[in-house]
């Protein structure tokens, strides 16, 4: 067998493109084996720890000698019970916790074997473009087709009403009709928030026209200046047609756990926990116990956390301000989407390796998130504001070397 032979043997591979982000890595990582200091705002990965009586439970619990075998791909009742608990607490909304909610290994595994149990060759999924990576590729993965409905805006366009628009007119030609409309806001990667009118006329939409509803609420938790992101389960009736992912990752630091939530439409929810129950034995008894007690917390532990991304944020974007490079400040996610002035005249990539090389600052190419990302960089609010106020004087040694040259 020819090395091509090979390569058409994984069909579902080939359907994939290269990743873009690994690219910017690969230098990042070079240029860190040469001891230069890289400031990375690349990768949206917290490095603030989880509260400590957090910590302190999922050691207590792992000295236990019978938490070591297989525990449940549901999740233990007590943990669906604490999300569903939660989730009344938080955003006024009853789930029931056998039918109506499952822990999943991440929001990007649970969303990812959804589109398994949803998904076959010839249904479509419509997607926002630019989008986190996996909400794309997920419904290829499962054979599915994308129809791709641009985020990206103009000035005076109002977001909520635009997406709507653009999303009334792709239903209206896509044949055969689109199975599902995965939205998540706060949005990843370009910040973009919305309120409830939105989920409520979205909802009304779906009903009408017999489309599920696929929200992943990843940013539920980092929100900033009183904004406050509304579940889209808030809406009445929108338990009949969507389901969300609510992650532990941002909000709680807790990501590297691998610990989330999908909660909402039962039959989803019911045909997820089927296809889970083949492919996992759920996450580890200690950590769902110690999940169990950060849902039960005060959420003053998710407040803090949002205020040292809150902090965070005006440093990067006053600074970046100051430099002449104008971004908006976001109300929600832990990212800064940021326009490449056109003056730079470099394309995603081509920019963020100058400012990897030059600013030795790493951010994440818009291209890497669609086609409508190009022209956009993404900043994630992971470093510190000594690190970042360090990454504004690299941008600014990096900008004069353009402008001497021009």
């Amino acid at each position: 067998m020819t090395e091509r032979d090979m390569d058409w043997a994984f069909p579902r591979i080939r359907r994939l493109p290269p990743y873009v982000f690994a690219v910017v890595n690969e230098l990042k990582y070079k240029l860190r084996r040469q001891g230069e200091d890289i400031i990375d705002l690349g990768m949206g990965n917290p490095t603030i720890p989880p509260a400590k009586h957090i910590i302190d439970k999922l050691c207590e619990v792992a000295q236990r000698p019978n938490v070591h075998g297989y525990s449940s791909s549901k999740g233990i009742p007590r943990l669906r019970k604490a999300i569903c608990d939660f989730y009344e607490r938080r955003f006024g909304v009853k789930l029931d916790p056998e039918r109506e909610a499952i822990m999943t290994i991440g929001a990007k595994e649970g969303y990812s074997h959804l589109m398994l149990a949803m998904i076959t060759p010839g249904d479509s999924i419509i997607v926002p473009n630019p989008t986190y990576p996996i909400h794309y590729y997920a419904p290829i993965i499962a054979g599915g087709e994308v129809r791709s409905i641009p985020i990206v805006f103009e000035e005076g366009q109002d977001p909520q009403e635009e997406f709507l628009r653009r999303l009334y007119q792709t239903v209206k030609e896509s044949m055969p009709q689109p199975k599902a409309i995965v939205v998540s806001f706060p949005h990843n990667p370009t910040t973009i928030c919305v309120e409830k009118d939105f989920f409520r006329e979205l909802v009304r939409f779906a009903k009408e026209k017999g489309i599920w509803i696929v929200h992943d609420f990843a940013y539920a938790d980092i929100a900033f200046d009183g904004y406050r992101p509304p579940s889209i389960l808030e809406v009445e009736g929108a338990k009949d047609v969507a389901i969300e992912f609510y992650s532990m990752s941002k909000g709680f630091s807790m990501a590297g756990w691998r610990i989330a939530f999908a909660v909402g439409n039962e039959r989803l929810i019911k045909n997820l926990a089927h296809l889970k129950s083949y492919l996992d034995y759920g996450v580890f008894t200690p950590i769902q116990v110690a999940a169990i007690i950060a849902l039960d917390s005060p959420y003053e532990i998710v407040r803090k956390n949002a205020e040292i991304y809150q902090r965070r944020r005006d440093v990067l974007v006053e600074g970046l301000n100051k430099l002449g490079w104008q971004v908006e400040r976001p109300k929600g996610s832990m990212f800064v989407w940021a326009k490449i002035p056109e003056w730079v005249g470099m394309n995603s990539l081509d920019f963020s390796m100058f400012l990897l090389k030059e600013a030795k600052v790493a951010v994440s190419p818009g291209i890497g998130f669609g086609e409508y990302g190009e022209g956009y960089v993404r900043f994630a609010l992971v470093e510190n504001e000594l690190r970042i106020k360090q990454a504004i004087r690299g941008i600014r040694r990096a900008f004069r070397k353009i402008q001497a040259t021009v």
